[in-house]
């Protein structure tokens, strides 16, 4: 099968170097050529990476065809493009419903909502789609865990969480900066808060089907560090503001 990306993304890049490690079959990737720096790179990298001249290439010759562009972008060149019935569409685009997806394509099209991460590229992490669709589970769970969703309501609570990547990261870099204010070496400050991390987020998935408050008690021991710090940052307001900030960004995506 030929794939085609219309937008070149941090998002796009991440699904492509996923599939490239992956157990995907495909004849061709073909992908737009908006951000040349990454479409040239993408080339470079792998053999069957093609760079379209124009998004209607694409439309036109792959059966499989990935949005990866911004609702804006998205607003202004979807419904200017010429979609075949029985093509397989999934939308990365975070403010595009799939009524208003229906109405742009115009073709009786599997349509299907996705989130994917960076860490796609890694075949890590979850995969949210909207609607259950058997082709495209399939797809994604060669690149992570697809999780179905019925409702594209309460798929806006995914799309939601998804918002604070960029948040977690600055976590992880405030914690760097403040070794590396220390005394500690940068590589050793990021290395270790990194793996850290990693090893938290490992244990954090293997106890999943538990409640989330046994890793909070568990951590804790009377009169010790991570009792005083989860009381200092609860007194501060900080798990309050990540709940205001997921209800401001749910808010964005209703509008």
């Amino acid at each position: 099968m030929k794939i085609g990306f219309i937008g070149t993304g941090k998002i796009a890049s991440s699904v492509i170097y996923g599939i490239n490690s992956s157990n995907i079959k495909y004849n061709k990737i073909i992908i737009s050529p908006r951000n040349k720096k990454i479409a040239q790179k993408l080339k470079k990298k792998f053999n069957k990476i093609v760079i379209a001249k124009n998004n209607d290439e694409i439309v036109k010759n792959c059966q499989w065809i990935f949005l990866s562009i911004t609702p804006e972008v998205g607003n202004t060149i979807i419904k200017k493009l010429k979609f075949r019935p029985k093509q397989i569409i999934v939308s990365f685009i975070s403010t595009i419903t799939l009524l208003e997806l229906k109405k742009m394509i115009k073709v009786k099209a599997d349509i299907v909502r996705a989130i994917p991460l960076p860490p796609i590229s890694l075949k890590k992490g979850p995969i949210p789609i909207c609607p259950p669709n058997k082709k495209v589970k399939k797809f994604f769970n060669n690149l992570g865990s697809t999780i179905e969703i019925k409702n594209e309501k309460l798929s806006k609570n995914f799309w939601s969480t998804s918002g604070m990547m960029a948040s977690y990261y600055e976590i992880l870099r405030v914690m760097s900066d403040w070794l590396v204010k220390k005394g500690v070496k940068r590589l050793d400050a990021q290395k270790y808060i990194t793996s850290l991390f990693l090893a938290l987020s490992e244990d954090a998935v293997i106890n999943s089907k538990k409640e989330l408050d046994y890793l909070v008690k568990e951590s804790q021991t009377p009169k010790g560090l991570n009792k005083q710090g989860l009381k200092e940052m609860s007194k501060k307001g900080v798990y309050k503001s990540v709940v205001n900030t997921l209800n401001s960004i749910h808010k964005r995506l209703n509008k």
